[in-house]
């Protein structure tokens, strides 16, 4: 058979046995229904768990909306028109309404950043501000000994409304929920206790109730409170397919369960070898954009197998932290053993290729230097067939394959495993 996979702006093709092919993995089909602002407005008409948000809030209490950075594509602007039309009604005025940008350990934005975040509206109407990490209130510590620090704002509040999006996280399980306060309001010390947990096994996308990570987290927000969220699950053009309001727990809940009848791809088996790519371009511009497809397939290769990662990263690496610690590295285990004492954005990826690493090898089918690619422990392929053929070369003629052409939005679960 005949296979294709984005290559930047071309495609590479392989040629795979048919008796060798387990499968190729494509998301499903969204189903009819609402999109968009309207899709918003029908979930705030029809909270879960929880009741209207008009009749959870009161005049003159001190609200904070929590919502994602500039990192992040949720799509902020398309919600606030619906919400603030529903605080409104519930008797809150625009002065007791505050936007604050959760920025985790990113970097602050800047006046237009913030602007085109929040809409022109809600710009207009309300206060918009960055979280801030050194204007902070102690909560307490949780169970697994995080200590739970969050801006003064949004802990001082009367109310908090979390919004998010919602897709697989290749540690917390899943984004959205309660991700918005923790790690998106805390301080840094809060982010390096909760994120030295990704090491774990149980860590990983698409696990929640079994995910000490994601078990941690929501126990810190839970430590502040959340009132309400309204998280939406985006397409591939990053358009509200489905949106979901109420108790954080029970709404982000059947948002995930939502989210999986669109990406979560059943398996019986893992496959000696996986071809991956991200669909080309923009999403393979680098491999730090890349190493989502990397993850995902590392679910469905058997230990010892092989994942061809296919994507034409023209622009290197891509990103500073990461590409100090991939080049810095005397050893994948290195990278592991850094993480736990030194979560840093940028270095956290590095940490999950070197935890793929301990799994499979990765051939990498790049438009970057071979001798480069060898420095950062993969193994330089040519071309996509070539990667192919030596995969079979190495793990014998009966390995069998598994394709997945847009790595990143679909997740491959094996029946059985556990953690998921």
């Amino acid at each position: 058979m005949k296979l294709h996979y984005g290559f930047g702006t071309g495609t590479q093709e392989v040629s795979v046995p048919d008796d060798h092919l387990l499968g190729e993995l494509h998301a499903n089909a969204i189903p009819p229904g609402l999109r968009g602002e309207a899709e918003v407005k029908r979930a705030l008409r029809e909270p879960i768990g929880s009741p209207l948000l008009r009749e959870i809030v009161k005049p003159g209490e001190k609200i904070a909306v929590i919502t994602s950075d500039i990192t992040r594509p949720m799509p902020t602007a398309k919600v606030m028109p619906a919400l603030l039309d529903e605080l409104y009604a519930a008797g809150c005025r625009p002065e007791n309404i505050t936007l604050v940008f959760a920025l985790g350990s990113h970097r602050k934005h800047t006046e237009a950043e913030q602007k085109k975040l929040a809409g022109e509206r809600a710009y207009a109407e309300i206060r918009c501000m960055d979280s801030d990490r050194e204007d902070f209130i102690r909560l307490g510590v949780t169970s697994r000994g995080t200590p739970v620090e969050m801006t003064r704002i949004v802990a001082e509040a009367d109310r908090r409304i979390c919004l998010g999006n919602i897709e697989y996280h290749y540690f917390a399980g899943y984004s959205g929920g309660a991700k918005a306060l923790m790690p998106g309001v805390c301080t840094r010390e809060v982010i390096q206790a909760n994120h030295r947990m990704m090491v774990l096994p149980e860590c990983r996308a698409g696990a929640l109730e079994t995910n000490p990570l994601r078990m941690d987290i929501e126990e810190a927000a839970a430590l502040c409170g959340i009132d309400f969220i309204l998280n939406v699950v985006l397409d591939e053009h990053k358009e509200i397919v489905r949106a979901v309001a109420g108790d954080a727990t029970k709404a982000h809940r059947a948002g995930c369960a939502f989210l999986d009848t669109l990406y979560r791809k059943p398996l019986s088996e893992a496959a000696d070898i996986v071809l991956v790519s991200q669909g080309g371009a923009p999403k393979d511009l680098n491999l730090y954009q890349t190493q989502k497809a990397l993850d995902n397939a590392a679910h469905a290769v058997k230990p010892g197998g092989i994942i061809i990662l296919i994507g034409s990263c023209k622009e290197g690496l891509g990103e500073r932290v990461f590409e100090e610690w991939m080049l810095s590295s005397p050893s994948p285990e290195f990278m592991i053993e850094r993480i736990k004492t030194d979560f840093r954005l940028g270095g956290h990826k590095a940490a999950a290729i070197a935890m793929v690493l301990q799994k499979a090898d990765i051939y990498l089918v790049s438009e970057l230097e071979p001798d480069f690619v060898r420095q950062i422990f993969l193994t330089p392929m040519p071309s996509a067939q070539a990667a192919l053929d030596a995969a079979f070369a190495k793990l014998g003629p009966d390995a069998t394959v598994l394709s997945m052409p847009y790595g990143g939005s679909t997740l491959p679960v094996i029946e059985g495993a556990e953690n998921v």
